[in-house]
């Protein structure tokens, strides 16, 4: 019972100032440290890892949007699209073996984190408003599409493309693309647990909430943080610690 409270307390911290911080999803830390550490079956640990993303990403919207860096209008419209193909993503999942699913996501947060610290965002949100709404809404139904099924399919990625997406292709600024991330990941993340413990049963209970909790203390706390950082400092936090999550977990799961 120690072990498992302490793997979940690391993972829960690591989960938990990703979400809040780089509107990261949980799963890229919680999935792979909770089947390597306590042997879960990686489709169960992407259903509790999902499932400590919503309440994070909840709490971390709502303070991105107390802060006024929530675009929720035309965050919707990814949203839909996005609850759509998470379910898809997650059936689709469920025929694949264990090793497929853990791999991509820690590849992927090394590689995001790079790219905020090679090429930080440097949009404003004068430069959001100045986008072609029509153009704006086929992006986010593409980007909605992709995010989706990343999400659902591997319990992780999701946070991270959808970072990825809202910047480098809609043009956000960093601390709006972050709160509008963790709004839709809410909802997303809510659909793919459901989904994953439909069809798999119930989960581990304890380990459910202890990581349930965990990720929600720290996803607050790191929040907090990044609303009130600059956008030089938040592209450099973000990219250092999805680096470090994204080495860390990889060297967890194949070292």
């Amino acid at each position: 019972m120690l072990e498992k409270i302490i793997v979940c307390l690391i993972a829960g911290f690591g989960a938990g100032i990703g979400t809040g911080f780089a509107g990261m999803s949980a799963a890229a830390v919680i999935t792979p440290m909770l089947a390597t550490f306590l042997d879960m079956p990686a489709y169960q640990a992407v259903g509790i890892a999902l499932a400590s993303d919503v309440l994070a990403s909840a709490v971390s919207s709502y303070t991105y949007g107390k802060n006024k860096n929530l675009d929720v209008k035309n965050g919707i419209i990814m949203m839909l699209t996005v609850l759509l193909f998470t379910a898809i993503g997650s059936y689709a999942a469920s025929f694949l073996p264990s090793e497929t699913m853990g791999g991509f996501a820690t590849v992927m947060t090394a590689f995001i984190g790079i790219r905020f610290l090679v090429r930080p965002v440097t949009a404003t949100k004068e430069t959001m408003a100045e986008q072609d709404p029509k153009k704006k809404i086929i992006k986010s139904v593409i980007g909605g599409i992709m995010i989706g099924f990343i999400c659902g399919f591997v319990g992780a990625g999701g946070g991270m493309m959808m970072l990825f997406v809202l910047t480098s292709i809609l043009g956000y600024e960093l601390k709006t693309a972050v709160g509008t991330s963790v709004f839709i990941m809410t909802f997303t993340a809510f659909t793919g647990s459901v989904s994953h413990f439909a069809l798999d049963g119930a989960p581990d209970w304890q380990c459910f909430v202890l990581c349930v909790v965990f990720t929600f203390i720290f996803a607050r706390i790191a929040a907090k943080i990044a609303n009130r950082a600059s956008a030089k400092t938040l592209n450099r936090a973000t990219g250092c610690i999805l680096v470090c999550l994204g080495v860390v977990t990889t060297v967890f799961k194949y070292i």
